[in-house]
């Protein structure tokens, strides 16, 4: 039995005992990855030990790889459910019987990727209303029916989820949930939200969804996207389809994917953003490095800036070069990024094919690149995420897995040396 056994440091210092495990129920009936364990220390405080840091479970104790530990008290998330406190006696029905039951215990195993999953679980049933305690069954996770993260959470609770997840887990984990729900989840989303989460969708997933939206929100949805994403999901669309949602659109928003929808899908011109970070000549380095440090620039496009002359928005004056962020760090920061810039790196034409931009990426080592028309005018850049889109295979967003989410950003735990399922509570 897990819960109560004493947790050891590496040193054999006693640092507690396990009080709970945290799991992640998934809206699949795939059985839930364990995330950590709750262990109460000594002084009575309650911390999160992520499974990362177990080395060994034992019959008689947990030993820990390191004894520095977060000693901050554990909060549960929106995400995570707890195995004794909540998932025992939990009412299940047993798939094959279609027999009501209760779980009683929880099995925890380990997985050829090195982490734990509750496996089994042990159900019990009652036969008839006299008997006093049913018979007891072991069964694999996915046996019963009631423990998805649906089954047990309302369209309130798979938002306070969502809130605490990356756009791209949301897109993966919104793609398994019932049509019914995903409407229900997209409605109740705020419209740069849903953008977010659109950019990491499917095509197939983008445009069911938007179809089901009203075309004036659905309009709101595309301009809150990335230029480069919205002309890609209206790229796949009908041309009176299309046409209608760009006039829809705010000119401000709309004249930048129209442009984009102007090239090919797979040259310079058609993977582009429009949006890259351009300054004149004039700024200086702290001014670069400011609109570096903004979250909402991907972490591709914050790798340079492009340097140009007025007008500062694509397309742009005179391209004169551009500055790395690894330049700008070396420069004092009232220096001008004009004294910084490389201006004998090579140009990506518009008409750049995709094997083109790929060995341009390659050969200078960059995970973006300037697209420059004849006139030097600058009109957006290329991201190395943008070729990778599209050099994977078409349903590559589909085979996304949640397999490496975990908490605190800790996937995977090294081998431990119990190999077999370890229970959580007495049956």
């Amino acid at each position: 039995m897990l819960a109560g056994l004493p947790v050891f440091g590496p040193d054999g210092e006693r640092i507690g005992k396990v009080r709970d495990l945290v799991v992640s129920l998934r809206v699949d009936a795939s059985p839930p990855r364990v995330l950590g364990m709750v262990v109460e220390m000594v002084t009575r405080r309650r911390i999160f030990v992520p499974m990362l840091r177990v080395t060994a479970i034992d019959p008689v104790a947990v030993t820990l790889s390191t004894g520095s530990v977060s000693l901050r008290g554990f909060a549960q998330r929106p995400n995570e459910t707890l195995v004794l406190g909540q998932l025992l006696d939990a009412q299940v029905r047993i798939i094959e019987s279609g027999t009501d039951a209760v779980v009683v215990d929880a099995a925890v195993e380990p997985t050829r990727s090195r982490d734990w999953v509750v496996g089994r679980l042990a159900v019990r049933v009652r036969r008839h209303r006299l008997a006093r305690r049913g018979e007891v069954q072991v069964l694999t996770w996915n046996a019963v029916s009631g423990l998805t993260l649906t089954d047990r959470q309302g369209t309130a609770g798979l938002l306070s989820v969502f809130e605490t997840m990356r756009p791209a887990d949301v897109a993966s984990t919104l793609s398994e949930l019932p049509e019914k729900r995903q409407f229900e989840v997209i409605d109740a989303l705020d419209d740069e939200r849903l953008a977010d989460i659109f950019e990491e969708m499917s095509e197939d997933d983008q445009r069911a969804l938007l179809a089901h939206l009203e075309v004036e929100r659905a309009a709101d949805v595309l301009e809150a996207m990335s230029p480069d994403d919205a002309a890609d999901l209206l790229g796949e669309m009908s041309d009176a389809d299309a046409a209608a949602l760009l006039e829809l659109m705010e000119p401000e928003d709309s004249e930048p994917v129209r442009r984009l929808l102007s090239y090919s899908s797979d040259t310079a011109g058609g993977l582009m953003t429009p949006e890259p970070i351009i300054l004149r000549p004039d700024a200086t380095v702290a001014e670069a490095l400011a609109r570096i440090r903004n979250p909402d620039i991907p972490p591709a496009l914050a790798s340079m800036v492009f340097v140009c002359r007025a007008p500062a928005e694509t397309p742009t004056g005179r391209y004169l070069g551009c500055a790395h962020v690894q330049r700008l760090l070396r420069e004092a920061p009232f220096e001008l990024v004009a004294a910084v810039i490389d201006t004998d790196l090579a140009r990506l034409s518009p008409d750049a094919t995709l094997s083109e931009i790929t060995r341009y990426l390659a050969a200078y080592n960059l995970v973006a690149g300037p697209v420059v028309d004849d006139e030097d005018h600058l009109l957006g850049a290329v991201t190395v995420d943008d070729v990778l889109e599209h050099l994977l295979p078409a349903d590559w967003r589909d085979r996304l897995t949640d397999d490496g989410r975990e908490r605190d950003g800790e996937s995977h735990r090294p081998e431990t040396n119990h190999r077999e399922p370890i229970e959580v509570a007495d049956a």
